[in-house]
């Protein structure tokens, strides 16, 4: 004990000497890894049968790269002369992911989908773990098992019981930054007609058992799952109806859909969610009552603020149908009285929808503040950054990890993906 205390390295020394005693350990597993995983890919290849048309063509190596360090893998190579493809069973049945190990795969898309970049992803994983690799890597990695995770959002699987007395559906878009090549010919709000993004939805499905003292309705601790994609309104709304479904929406007492007004979520809602309760967020709402305000008065008219409050009041006690009959008064002799009436359009498409006082006694949810929070932790922290321009691909398969990661179902992912992987080598698949 003394001689060590006389050898103690002190202040980067020690840093120095964790990293190199982490190197040690290293090393030894690596090999005890690549001896497991010779020793099953080799039972694997025992018990291969051939599906027709495949010929054997000898071992191939390639080397594996797992979170202890690389490693050379023989497996067996069968060639399918017909259609021109071959695989090797072996990497099949260990889940390998382009000569990544399972393990360092989930590592690299968790990193890539989380970090603000992938070079901080690379940086990440060097400086936590001793992984070496480069941000091209990381990308290549998560862009290869995102098209998986992308599928595995959108699949159809049995309903969860929930015993939830409300469920919340919400919606919204927000646009993300393009490669040019990816924005041609669309329509945007530029000044010469041209767009710079492109919009992507996501949508959330939370429950709720019960409100505060106050009345106020509680959102259930970790509820909230996601689902994003670049799709169209329509397809969006299939997926989403499927995520409600695999919640448990059928087995719930009410079903509250809560968006904007947009006319697309508004048929999003009655085509994919019919009978359930609309609810226009509030926030949405006090937007489009600003826009009127704007047109009628300037912000520092006495009048401005006068209406303002009082028309606010009037939103939050089932008044929609009082301040559409007051605007039309005031904007009757107004210049701007065409534009006004185009904005009060909103309020008459939607008065149903807007009864604010009555939802709230009832408990409900009246913010989109889950879907609002969402959309910009999910989406724009990680793809709206400084600087970044995306591919339609890229944004949705890193959006897709988000969503399983923020939804708390990375583990029944990659225990999907991995039992897919393996289903390759059967030799007669019941389903294609």
């Amino acid at each position: 004990m003394a001689w060590f205390s006389a050898q103690l390295p002190e202040g980067s020394a020690v840093q120095q000497l964790e990293v190199l005693v982490r190197t040690a350990l290293f090393k030894p597993a690596n090999e005890l890894i690549g001896f497991l995983l010779q020793q099953a890919a080799g039972r694997a290849d025992a018990i291969y049968q051939a599906k027709p048309g495949e010929r054997c063509k000898g071992q191939q190596a390639i080397k594996v790269q797992g979170i202890f360090g690389c490693f050379e893998l023989l497996r067996d190579y069968y060639y399918h002369a017909g259609k021109h493809t071959g695989h090797c069973p072996a990497d099949a049945a260990l889940g390998l992911e382009g000569g990544y190990t399972p393990a360092l795969a989930r590592l690299i898309c968790l990193e890539g989908a989380d970090e603000a970049s992938y070079e901080k992803a690379s940086s990440h994983l060097q400086e936590t773990g001793g992984i070496t690799l480069s941000s091209r890597q990381v990308h290549r990695a998560l862009q290869r098992v995102g098209v998986c995770a992308v599928a595995w959002q959108q699949r159809e699987s049995p309903a969860a019981a929930c015993e939830a007395p409300i469920m919340y559906v919400s919606a919204d878009g927000t646009g993300v930054p393009m490669r040019r090549s990816e924005l041609e010919g669309r329509c945007g709000k530029q000044a010469d007609g041209s767009a710079k993004t492109r919009q992507v939805y996501l949508g959330c499905v939370f429950t709720q058992h019960k409100t505060d003292e106050e009345g106020h309705p509680m959102r259930d601790f970790q509820s909230t799952t996601y689902v994003s994609s670049f799709d169209g309104v329509e397809d969006f709304g299939i997926w989403l109806r499927r995520e409600a479904l695999r919640r448990g929406m059928g087995g719930v007492k009410k079903v509250v859909l809560l968006i904007d007004g947009a006319c697309g979520l508004e048929k999003l809602g009655n085509d994919e969610f019919p009978g359930c309760l609309q609810i226009v967020d509030f926030y949405h709402g006090l937007e489009h009552l600003e826009e009127v305000l704007k047109l009628l008065w300037e912000k520092t008219d006495p009048q401005f603020k006068k209406h303002r409050k009082r028309w606010i009041k009037s939103l939050l006690t089932d008044g929609v149908e009082r301040i559409i009959a007051q605007a039309r008064r005031i904007a009757a002799t107004h210049p701007n009285s065409e534009a006004i009436e185009k904005a009060l359009g909103y309020f008459e498409r939607n008065k149903e929808r807007m009864r604010y006082g009555s939802f709230r006694s009832r408990g409900f949810f009246i913010g989109s503040g889950v879907i609002e929070a969402g959309c910009k932790t999910v989406v724009g922290s990680r793809c709206k950054q400084s600087g970044m321009f995306w591919s339609t691909p890229g944004a949705e398969h890193i959006l897709a990890f988000r969503c399983i990661h923020q939804s708390r179902r990375i583990d029944a992912f990659w225990k999907d993906h991995l039992n897919i992987l393996a289903a390759r080598n059967d030799h007669l698949p019941l389903a294609a």
